[in-house]
């Protein structure tokens, strides 16, 4: 059995029509959504809805971290648009349609924390399987599925202006990870509390980690732990027991999937 797993797409359609080439089977882990194109202020949700020049000026408020700033500029060009929110999941819709129709193998996926989940079903066709919170049979082995990020504990959720990211509270999360039961791989979007995988050497900060994740991995010793979120790790892979914990990797920037065989 041989299953391509790709995490963080962010917009690559083309990469993503070839991630399941030579599978039976490809996962997707995630950040299907290409928000904010910081390599091209035309590109992605903010280009399409703000235009270049907002987009441009928001990703150098981002690069800067006065998050203040970035807050009031944010929030006063999305005033200017009306009724943000429908244009945003209006050029959101538009980019699953483009990527769910290149799903050319039985895909199993889930979203990320800057995917919009509830538009997922009218555009996954009968190939994909919606599995976040859900344990499936691939190939004979139970994946269990967890998808979006936590929230710290005690945080409440702020929706922005015009998107609403897929935060989930800290014991929403954990309710679902510790419903897992006899993992053989386990599946995340955000990594596993290990700092080589949680810390980001371009963004010198850990960032979001599931809640749980690691009590499965050295209960259950699943054979995999794979997740994303982290675009550049200190380490791509950590084993923990039996355990080989892997990054699959940032797919926007590097459209090749990570391997599993058995």
């Amino acid at each position: 059995m041989r299953v391509h797993v790709v995490s963080d797409v962010h917009g690559n359609v083309e990469g993503l029509a070839r991630a399941g080439d030579g599978a039976d089977a490809l996962v997707v882990l995630g950040d299907l959504v290409d928000f904010i194109d910081y390599g091209d202020p035309a590109g992605g949700i903010v280009g399409t809805v703000l235009g270049t020049e907002v987009s441009g000026r928001l990703a150098q408020l981002r690069r800067t971290g006065d998050r203040n700033a970035l807050r009031e500029y944010a929030t006063a060009a999305w005033a200017a648009v009306g009724d943000p929110r429908a244009l945003v999941e209006e050029a959101i819709s538009e980019q699953y349609a483009r990527m769910f129709a290149v799903l050319s193998v039985p895909t199993w996926a889930i979203p990320g924390n800057v995917d919009v989940p509830h538009l997922w079903p009218a555009h996954a066709g009968p190939g994909v399987q919606l599995v976040d919170g859900k344990v499936a049979e691939i190939g004979g082995l139970r994946f269990a599925f967890v998808g979006g990020a936590p929230l710290p504990p005690g945080v409440p959720f702020r929706a922005g202006p015009a998107w609403r990211p897929n935060l989930v509270s800290w014991e929403e999360y954990t309710a679902v990870v510790d419903g897992f039961t006899d993992v053989d791989v386990l599946c995340s979007h955000v990594p596993p509390a290990i700092t080589e995988l949680a810390y980001d050497t371009v963004t010198r900060g850990p960032e979001a980690t599931g809640p749980g994740l690691v009590e499965v991995i050295d209960r259950d010793r699943p054979r995999a732990a794979l997740s994303g979120h982290v675009h550049q790790p200190l380490s791509q892979r950590v084993r923990r027991g039996r355990t080989e914990c892997v990054n699959v990797g940032y797919f926007r920037r590097d459209p090749v999937p990570y391997v599993l065989r058995w």
